[in-house]
C-alpha cells in the first residue's frame, strides 16, 4: 500500500490488524503509528552508549599522558632542585678550599720563620758549644799540669788552691758544656719535627693545589651541568604550559562530553520513561486484544455451540413435528394468536403441547439427590478451605515466631562475638579498637555484616582498606571470637601467619595458646613459618627419602624437650 493511504486506512482496522507501507512505515488497530524514518529509540540509546563509550575511551587514553606529563615535569623540577644543591654546594666548596690554602700558607710562612730562627740560635748555641769545649780543653790541660807539678814538687798550699781553682772551673765547665748539649738535643729533635712539619704542610699545600684544581674542573662540569639544567627547566617550564593547554583541551572536551553524556542520560531518561510507558501501554493494549481474542473466541465458541444445538433442535423439529422449523413457528406464533374454543381444537393444542414436553426430554429424577450431593461436596469444601486457612495462619504466626526468636538468638550472639572481637583485636595489636556491624537492612535476618577496625595511630575503616597481615589478625581476632562464643572441637588455620611479621606471628601463638586453654579446641595450623613450628606440640610433614617415595614424618615437641632436658 502507499503511504499516504495509511492514516486513511488505519481508522477501519480489525482489532489485532496492521497495515505496513512499501516503506516500511508501520499502522496498528490500537493507533500507533511507526514511521520509517524516525530513529528507533533503541538506535538513539545504542548512538548515545557508543558516543559514551568513545569519550570514556579518549579520556582513558588522554589520562596516562597527562599523568606521564605531570611526572616529567615533577621529575624535571626534583632534577633541577638537585643540580641547584649540588651547584651550592660546589660553589661552597672552592671558597673553603681557598680558606684552608690561605691558613695552611700562613702556618707555612710561620713555620719558616720559626724554623730561621731557631737555625741561627742553634748556630749560636753551636758556637758557645765550641766555646765550652775549648775552654774545657785548657782547663784539663791546666788540670793536668797542676797534678804533674804537684805530684813532681809535692804538695803546698798555692797549688792546692789553683788545682781546687781549676777544679771549680772544670766542673762549671762540664755543666755549662752539658746544659748545651741537653739544649742543642732539644734543639736538633725539635728542628726535626719543623722538618717533618714542614714537609707535612708541603705535601697538604699541593694537595689542596690539586683540590683546588680538581674544585675548578668541578666547578666547569657544575656549569655545564648548570647550563644543561636551566636548559631543562626552561623546557620543563614550557612542558607545564603545553600539558596545561593540553589538559584545558581535553577538560573542555571532557566537559562538552559531561554535557553531552548528561544531555543523552536526559534524553535516554526521557526515552526510557517513554518506552517504559509506551512498553505499559502496549502490553495494556496487548492485555486488552488478548481479552478480546479470548472474548471473540468465547463468542466463537458458544456461536459454534449455539449454531450446533440449532443443527440438532431442527433435525429433532424435523424429526418430531415431520415439519421445517419455519413453519412450525409459523404455527406456534397463529396457535398463540388464537386457542381453539371447542375440544377437537383443544385437544389438538394439548396434543401439541405433550409433543413439545416429549420434545424437551426426560426429566432427571436424581436431580434432588445430586443437589443434596452437591450441597454436601461444597460444604466440605468450604471446610477444607477453612481449615487450610487457619493452617496458613498457624504457619504464618510459627515464622513470624521462628523469625522473632531467630532474631533475638542473632542479636545475642552478635553481642557476645562482637564483644570477644574487640577485646582479641585489641589484644593482638597491642591497642586500638574494632567492631562489626549490621548492614543494609534494619531486619538482622536480612542485614549484611561488616567489620571496623581501628589499628593503632590509623583511623576507624573497613576491613578492605588495611594491608595484608593487618587483614590476616582482624580475621583471625574474629574467628576466635566466634570460637569463644561457641567453641568447636577442631579448628583448621591455613597458612594464617603467611602475611605476618616475627613480632605479629608471636601474637598470633600467644592468641593460639590462650584459646587453646580457653575453649579446649585442637587447632592444626598448616605453616611454613619457623615461629609458627616452635610453638607447637607436634609436628607433621612429608619427607622424600628417596626419589619418588614420599614419607610422612612426625616429631612430638614436648616429648623431645623432655628428652632434651634429661
Amino acid at each position: 500500500m502507499k503511504r499516504e493511504d495509511g492514516d486513511r486506512l488505519q481508522k477501519g482496522l480489525a482489532p489485532g490488524a496492521r497495515l505496513v507501507s512499501r516503506e516500511g512505515d508501520l499502522w496498528r488497530w490500537d493507533g500507533f503509528v511507526a514511521r520509517s524514518e524516525a530513529p528507533k529509540p533503541a538506535a538513539v540509546r545504542l548512538e548515545q552508549r557508543a558516543r559514551l563509550a568513545e569519550i570514556e575511551a579518549e579520556i582513558d587514553r588522554r589520562t596516562p599522558q597527562a599523568e606521564a606529563a605531570g611526572k616529567a615535569h615533577r621529575d624535571a623540577t626534583g632534577r633541577l632542585n638537585t643540580a641547584e644543591a649540588a651547584l651550592r654546594d660546589a660553589r661552597r666548596g672552592p671558597v673553603d678550599a681557598e680558606r684552608i690554602l690561605g691558613s695552611a700558607r700562613e702556618v707555612v710562612e710561620r713555620l719558616d720563620r720559626e724554623a730561621s730562627r731557631r737555625d741561627a740560635r742553634a748556630q749560636s748555641l753551636d758556637e758557645t758549644i765550641a766555646r765550652f769545649d775549648a775552654e774545657r780543653l785548657e782547663a784539663e790541660e791546666a788540670l793536668n799540669a797542676a797534678q804533674a807539678a804537684a805530684d813532681g814538687q809535692g804538695a803546698s798550699q798555692d797549688q792546692t788552691s789553683i788545682l781546687a781553682e781549676a777544679r771549680t772551673a772544670a766542673g762549671k765547665a762540664r755543666e755549662t758544656a752539658a746544659a748545651a748539649r741537653t739544649t742543642l738535643d732539644v734543639e736538633r729533635r725539635e728542628r726535626a719535627g719543623r722538618a717533618n712539619r714542614l714537609e707535612s704542610l708541603i705535601r697538604d699545600r699541593g694537595d689542596w693545589t690539586r683540590r683546588a684544581e680538581g674544585s675548578g674542573k668541578r666547578m666547569d662540569a657544575l656549569t655545564a651541568d648548570r647550563a644543561k639544567a636551566d636548559a631543562a627547566l626552561l623546557a620543563a617550564r614550557d612542558a607545564p604550559n603545553a600539558l596545561e593547554g593540553k589538559m584545558r583541551g581535553l577538560l573542555d572536551q571532557f566537559s562538552a562530553a559531561e554535557a553531552r553524556r548528561a544531555k543523552s542520560s536526559d534524553a535516554l531518561a526521557a526515552g526510557e520513561a517513554l518506552r517504559a510507558e509506551t512498553d505499559r501501554a502496549a502490553r495494556a493494549a496487548d492485555a486488552a486484544a488478548a481479552d478480546a481474542r479470548e472474548r471473540r473466541a468465547g463468542i466463537a465458541a458458544r456461536l459454534e455451540a449455539a449454531g450446533e444445538r440449532l443443527t440438532e433442535v431442527t433435525e429433532r423439529v424435523r424429526e418430531t413435528a415431520r415439519v421445517e422449523p419455519e413453519a412450525l413457528g409459523k404455527q406456534l406464533a397463529e396457535e398463540a394468536i388464537a386457542v381453539p374454543p371447542d375440544a377437537a381444537g383443544m385437544e389438538a393444542h394439548l396434543y401439541a403441547l405433550e409433543r413439545e414436553r416429549d420434545a424437551i426430554g426426560l426429566v432427571n429424577l436424581r436431580a434432588e439427590d445430586e443437589a443434596r450431593e452437591h450441597a454436601t461436596r461444597l460444604e466440605a469444601m468450604r471446610t477444607e478451605r477453612a481449615d487450610l486457612n487457619a493452617a496458613m495462619v498457624k504457619l504464618r504466626e510459627g515464622i513470624e515466631s521462628l523469625n522473632a526468636e531467630g532474631r533475638e538468638r542473632l542479636l545475642a550472639a552478635f553481642e557476645v562475638i562482637n564483644e570477644h572481637f574487640r577485646t582479641l583485636f585489641a589484644a593482638l595489636f597491642g591497642g586500638g579498637q574494632a567492631e562489626l556491624r549490621l548492614i543494609e537492612s534494619e531486619d538482622p535476618l536480612e542485614a549484611g555484616l561488616e567489620i571496623y577496625a581501628c589499628p593503632p595511630g590509623k583511623r576507624l575503616s573497613t576491613m578492605s582498606l588495611m594491608s595484608g597481615g593487618e587483614q590476616a589478625l582482624t580475621a583471625s581476632a574474629l574467628i576466635f571470637g566466634v570460637f569463644l562464643a561457641n567453641p568447636a572441637p577442631i579448628c583448621v588455620l591455613d597458612e594464617v601467619d603467611a602475611p605476618l611479621d616475627d613480632a605479629n606471628v608471636e601474637r598470633y601463638c600467644n592468641m593460639l595458646d590462650e584459646m587453646r586453654r580457653r575453649t579446649q579446641t585442637r587447632f592444626i595450623a598448616i605453616t611454613h613459618n619457623p615461629v609458627t613450628m616452635s610453638r607447637m606440640d607436634r609436628l607433621f610433614g612429608v619427607t622424600m627419602a628417596e626419589r619418588g617415595v614420599s614419607q610422612l614424618v612426625s616429631v612430638d615437641l614436648q616429648t623431645a624437650e623432655q628428652l632434651a632436658a634429661q
